[in-house]
């Protein structure tokens, strides 16, 4: 069992797919940042200085502290009840960001594929019983 799993992990596919799920990963961190730290602020000041991440509507006050609460942090640390537009606005843009992205490398590798195909592939090379009778078949021709 060790050794079928062995071959298993080490298949060119598992690794292939393996390292493609850590640098997906690193893309999303990537992406991410990208968002929070590049996108949604400079949008966030032509609407006023909104900050999207502290976007947020209280549902129903924290145990520990009645609000108005200036914060997301400070809602979730009264234990507040609260739906976070602001943080699903990022993640939205997350999302549409790395999809594009994916659709840009997948179409990419299609392409790639079809000129693969549409390139002439090379006649395979005779064997050697055909090399033969064609010798065969000069040398009558020759008498």
């Amino acid at each position: 069992m060790f050794q079928e799993f062995k071959k298993f992990a080490i298949k060119g596919n598992v690794m292939d797919m393996a390292v493609g799920i850590i640098i997906g990963a690193a893309f999303g961190l990537i992406v991410k940042s990208l968002v929070a730290d590049v996108i949604m602020p400079p949008i966030g000041l032509l609407l006023g200085g909104v900050d999207f991440g502290e976007m947020f509507v209280v549902l129903k006050d924290g145990a520990k502290a009645a609000g108005p609460y200036a914060t997301l942090a400070a809602a979730k640390e009264a234990g507040a009840v609260s739906i976070n537009i602001g943080v699903f606005i990022n993640t939205l843009i997350n999302f549409l960001i790395v999809a594009f992205a994916i659709f840009i490398v997948v179409k990419w590798i299609n392409s790639l594929k079809k000129k693969e195909e549409e390139a002439p592939s090379e006649p395979p090379k005779p064997s050697n019983e055909e090399m033969l009778l064609g010798e065969i078949r000069d040398l009558l021709k020759a008498k």
